[in-house]
This record gives structure tokens, sequence and C-alpha cells, in this order.
């Protein structure tokens, strides 16, 4: 497996396991200056989080089900809001293709969410994600849509726009090991996360180097 589809499978189990629902691996046409059609880019990932809690599994025990709860601590989720991540992932540093923040490419993405921002419309949040890298808007029927681009990639701290990707591995790993009792018998379709938890049986750990 190449490191960089190794870092797609890990980044997009991760998202899964919080909640969103995903796009991968999305090719943007756009017409050239010569009326031919050209790719402008790969979309790694549109992902896409409703508001409200997520669980890894079904207790109808209350203390039991508390401790099922997938914190999301690296989304840096908020209470009521609606989460679009459109997301470059990296093996190396974490930083956007310039053809991510061309009208084409986000235009044609956040096309497919068009009812999530209503009268507000699709051409005014792609104005806030190519200057901003972030946009708010109101969610129908109430509540807030957080649209955002994030790097995910090697990066020195964590921000709404750049989640580095060690820290989704440690987060990860102490998942399992928290989890222990109830993953054991679950089996993972994606090779990364059946990766990490073949470590964690093994009794193999994850340091970061300094």
């Amino acid at each position: 497996m190449e490191l960089v589809d190794a870092a797609s499978g890990l980044v997009e189990v991760y998202l899964h396991v919080n909640g969103y629902l995903t796009l991968s691996e999305w090719q943007i046409q756009a017409l050239n200056r010569h009326g031919q059609w050209d790719t402008v880019t790969d979309v790694d990932v549109l992902a896409v989080r409703f508001p409200g809690d997520v669980f890894l599994a079904d207790s109808h025990d209350p203390e039991v089900q508390s401790t099922l709860k997938v914190p999301g601590n690296l989304l840096m989720l908020e209470d009521g809001v609606l989460d679009v991540i459109i997301g470059e992932i990296k093996e190396g540093e974490a930083v956007f293709n310039p053809a991510m923040t061309r009208h084409e490419t986000l235009h044609t993405v956040l096309h497919r969410l068009d009812w999530l921002y209503g009268d507000l419309g699709v051409d005014s949040v792609v104005l806030d994600l190519a200057e901003k890298g972030t946009c708010r808007s109101p969610a129908p029927g109430g509540g807030t849509v957080r649209t955002r681009l994030v790097a995910f990639g090697r990066a020195p701290h964590l921000t709404e726009n750049a989640i580095p990707i060690g820290m989704i591995i440690e987060e990860a790993t102490a998942f399992l090991a928290e989890h222990d009792a109830l993953l054991r018998s679950a089996r993972f379709s994606n090779p990364v996360a059946a990766t990490l938890k073949l470590l964690h049986k093994s009794g193999f750990g994850v340091t970061r180097e300094d």
C-alpha cells in the first residue's frame, strides 16, 4: 500500500468513526481557454456530519452508553452545527493544492450540497472559502452550517483548517486500547484500520519522535 493511500484510508475511517458521510477521490473537470475539458484537480474527500453525538455502539444502560461516545476532539465540533469538510490529504506537509480554491473546484463540490445553503447560495460560500478557508452560514430549519477546507498531513498545530495525521494516529490507537473489549470481535474492511487493530492486538504501541 502506498503512503498516500494509507493516509487517505486513515483519514476516511477516522471521519466515518466520528459520524461523517464521505465521498472520496473526486475528479474535477473544467473547460480550458481552448474550449476543451481538462482535469483541474482531485478532491481527496468531501465529508458531511450532522449535529449530535456519535456512539461506537448502543446500550440501554446510560452509564455504559456515556462511555461509548466518540469524542471527535481533533475535529473541533460545535453543538448544533452541521460540519462540511472539503479535504486535502497529504503524506507530507498539510498544505492545499492551489487548484483546491479555484472556483470550478469549490463550485462543483458544493453544488452537491446546494440545499444546505438555502437563500445564501453556493457562490457566496465559494467566495468565503477561497478567501478565508471557512464559511459559516444559516442551516435550513435553524442552526449553522460550517463549511471548511481542511488539510490533513504533517502540521505543527491543530487548527480549524489543518489536522495533523500524527494526532489522528495517536487518537486512533488510544481509542482501540480504550474500547478493546468492544472492538476485539469487530472486522474492518478498511486496510488501515485493520492494520492498526492488528498492531494493537499484537501488543505494539505507537510513539512519536520529538
